[in-house]
């Protein structure tokens, strides 16, 4: 007896095509903010006529890159997009209807988006036009890759990666909180892609304080990828000749300050080309950090680096507000008499705080932990 399948013979390939669909959407994380990172590919005949990503600033859209790649192959072909294809009329008419006026005949998607403009529509849209479509393919891949346009859409705040590194015996600096190098080259070059695929990178003013930090991608080529850079300074000290300001028209700074902080700091802060945001302060004199996350998402942002010493990552996960956790340790140990990133060892009070260990993996000597909430 013959059992019919549950998917029609072509699905077969439908996860590898998928994986490289995602992996075209992946390359332009941290660019496309306030649209989700998307990536498409026009398949037929067992080959790929077309494909497209989600281009800088948005638009214009995967899908309609990838048919236009395509033009007349599109015909009879099939379509594999890492997001349900928009269905409403924003700046662009929708892609459900370009899908359809292309002749596809066939739609893979990875994860149905969660956006109330589109919730399903989008398939529907097609269906309805006679396009058959299969969903939910490579799901779990599609929900981290698009894991910053689902919090902004179910939390109204940014992705949240808390990233942190620490030596051997689990210190982050020296005594006084002097910073030194902690982990190798081959990490270093870690952190800097993580710059580069996140939409934002956040510190406290202690750290900037300290370090003076730049906060840039400085990966050879990839300048033009550095993100904006935010900064958590409840009483806004942060200095008029520090690294952040005086290179704030070149990269973008946000200050995120508390709603009394002084008015003259501000005016003295934006013609340099600071951005200033106000947000409440909580019950302790410090920002209330759940506000000052939803007034980022507001204005577009959908992953959030934290770089911030222990005191900033310690108010995010006392908070519930980090969603992944990157620790990127040393086999070198510091000075017992150094900061510690943690009261506790890092895997304790991540799962205290509701994250699990995902994965573990080497960096040179370095040893990484990645958590995430379960």
């Amino acid at each position: 007896m013959t059992i019919a399948s549950e998917h029609p013979p072509e699905a077969d390939d439908d996860a590898r095509y998928m994986r490289a669909a995602i992996s075209l959407g992946e390359r332009e994380l941290g660019r496309t903010w306030p649209n989700p990172a998307v990536g498409a590919l026009v398949v037929k005949d067992g080959v790929i006529v077309g494909r497209g990503w989600t281009k800088q600033g948005g638009r214009p859209h995967a899908e309609r890159v990838a048919l236009a790649e395509a033009g007349e192959a599109a015909r009879g072909a099939t379509l594999y997009v890492s997001l349900e294809p928009c269905s409403h009329h924003g700046r662009t008419p929708p892609c459900a209807d370009a899908i359809v006026e292309a002749g596809i005949s066939r739609v893979v998607s990875a994860i149905e988006d969660p956006n109330p403009l589109v919730g399903g529509q989008g398939y529907a849209r097609l269906r309805a036009a006679g396009v058959d479509v299969r969903e939910d393919v490579l799901r779990e891949e599609a929900r981290r890759s698009h894991a910053g346009h689902l919090s902004v859409i179910a939390k109204k705040r940014p992705y949240v990666t808390l990233k942190m590194a620490v030596s051997a015996n689990g210190k982050v600096a020296l005594a006084g909180g002097k910073t030194v190098p902690v982990t190798g080259e081959e990490t270093r070059g870690m952190v800097h892609m993580m710059r580069a695929r996140s939409d934002a990178i956040a510190v406290g003013i202690g750290t900037v304080l300290a370090d003076d930090p730049l906060l840039t991608c400085r990966l050879p080529g990839m300048e033009d990828r550095s993100p904006l850079r935010v900064v958590f300074d409840t009483r806004l000290r942060v200095p008029l000749d520090s690294q952040l300001v005086q290179t704030a028209r070149q990269v973008p700074v946000c200050i995120v300050t508390g709603a009394e902080s002084c008015p003259e700091a501000e005016g003295m802060l934006a013609p340099l080309g600071v951005e200033v945001v106000r947000a409440p302060v909580a019950e302790g004199g410090h920002l209330d950090l759940a506000v000052a996350l939803r007034l980022l998402g507001s204005r577009g942002i959908t992953r959030l680096m934290v770089e911030g010493g222990p005191l900033l990552a310690g108010a995010l996960l006392k908070e519930g507000l980090v969603d992944e956790a990157v620790i990127f340790q040393s086999p070198v140990a510091l000075p017992d008499d150094g900061l510690d990133a943690f009261s506790e060892p890092h895997g304790d009070v991540l799962e205290a705080n509701g994250l699990e260990l995902r994965a573990t993996h080497n960096a040179g000597a370095d040893r990484i932990f990645v958590y995430e909430r379960g």
